[in-house]
């Protein structure tokens, strides 16, 4: 079997839109994961085995291919990917269409009308009436520092100084409104977007295991002396465990008040798909104390990004702080393996102690890392009488959820 090969080469002034395989997909993602700023695992195609009840799309910018050529994995020159979810609108032929955390293109492109526009006519034929993207360049970022001295009663990032006001950020988002895209939750919090507005992420890269170490904060560093002198195990478990960690997610929901709203059955498919693509890219990592398993973490790898997707854990034996164990193991891995960042997704906006929501971003913010406000998650309507009002119906919909 021949090797697969894509060159990655900036995008023609004319470059068309459309369907490319799996394997021509992955080896341009295979391109740009050399960095903390590679796509993410929502836009590898074993996302959309993942996603059911969604139908799938994986399309590709590049030279207009011919018919044969759209047939053979690699033909042609790729400048960007993207994986589409289109999810039905009951009782019509049209759709949703979303790409989560994508698609993964040049961003820095003044030129966004010519690589934007081809998408939008392709979903509009494709029978979708409006689309949702999450343009991946960052917004802009708070220290762990700033936001420890800035919590308060009535407090929210939005009231404290930015540390960092990423320029490409700054720009995309002007370039997105100019164009009619709606920011989605733009109150600020983020919560009309389906994927976290802000998230917490460790820098890894040129760090030794020594300034991971002394980059936590003493209570991290007190809880982790803690589980090791407990006893607490801390070990990679597979699908016989994905029970047990389910069993604990539902315990975790309850007691902190969330509901992610997913099935066993859920996680099981995510595990499967996404190592079927590429072994280890997912890993369910457990702590056991005296032979019981107390909490366990799931963490997702793609090129030299990581991320702590889903924690878990038990009500009784928390002193022993299995949770600390975890993540203190995950982190010297991703570092290990020659991760640039540790992503442990979201946190909720607010800085105030007295709001229930403020114990996850107390608990990250003691690892030492960063807040990063993403884009967040972008809608337009496709042109047409019919779907404008199909969108407005769809926003009523959602409203009411």
């Amino acid at each position: 079997m021949s090797a697969l090969l894509v060159t990655v080469s900036p995008r023609p002034r004319q470059a068309r839109l459309g369907p490319i395989s799996p394997e021509a997909y992955r080896a341009f993602l295979a391109s740009r994961t050399g960095s903390a700023l590679g796509p993410g695992f929502l836009q590898c195609p074993s996302w959309a085995a993942v996603k059911d009840g969604w139908q799938a799309q994986l399309l590709g910018w590049g030279p207009e291919p011919g018919p044969r050529a759209r047939e053979e994995a690699g033909a042609g020159e790729l400048s960007g990917v993207a994986l589409v979810l289109l999810r039905q609108l009951p009782g019509t032929r049209k759709y949703f269409a979303y790409l989560p955390e994508g698609p993964v293109a040049d961003w820095t492109d003044p030129d966004i009308d010519g690589w934007l526009d081809p998408l939008l006519r392709h979903l509009r034929a494709s029978g979708a009436f409006a689309v949702r993207i999450g343009p991946t360049p960052a917004y802009r970022s708070w220290t762990a520092a700033a936001l420890k001295a800035a919590t308060g009663p009535g407090r929210h990032l939005s009231d404290v100084l930015t540390c960092q006001v990423d320029p490409l950020g700054t720009v995309v988002t002007e370039r997105l409104r100019t164009r009619g895209w709606r920011r989605c939750g733009d109150d600020g919090d983020g919560a009309g977007d389906a994927q976290p507005r802000y998230v917490f992420r460790v820098p890894l890269a040129g760090r030794t295991r020594e300034d991971l170490w002394s980059g936590l904060n003493q209570e991290w560093r007190r809880n982790i002396r803690r589980a090791h002198k407990s006893g607490v195990r801390v070990e990679l478990g597979g699908p016989a465990e994905l029970p047990e960690f389910y069993r604990l997610l539902r315990i975790t929901e309850e007691r902190d008040g969330f509901r992610l709203g997913r099935s066993l059955t859920y996680y099981e498919r995510q595990y499967a798909a996404l190592n079927a693509e590429a072994p280890g890219r997912m890993r369910l990592y457990l702590a056991r104390y005296e032979g019981e398993i107390l909490a366990a973490h799931t963490m997702i790898t793609v090129g030299q990004r990581v991320w702590y997707q889903t924690g878990s854990s038990a009500d009784h034996r928390r002193e022993v702080r299995p949770s600390n164990a975890l993540q203190w193991q995950m982190m010297l891995d991703a570092h290990a393996q020659g991760a640039e960042v540790y992503d442990m997704r979201g946190v909720p906006s607010t800085l105030d102690p007295d709001e229930r929501p403020f114990g996850l971003m107390r608990w990250k913010l003691g690892t030492g890392g960063q807040v990063v406000e993403t884009l967040g998650e972008w809608e337009t309507p496709l042109s047409g009488t019919a779907n404008h009002a199909l969108y407005r119906a769809f926003q009523l919909y959602l409203g009411r959820r």
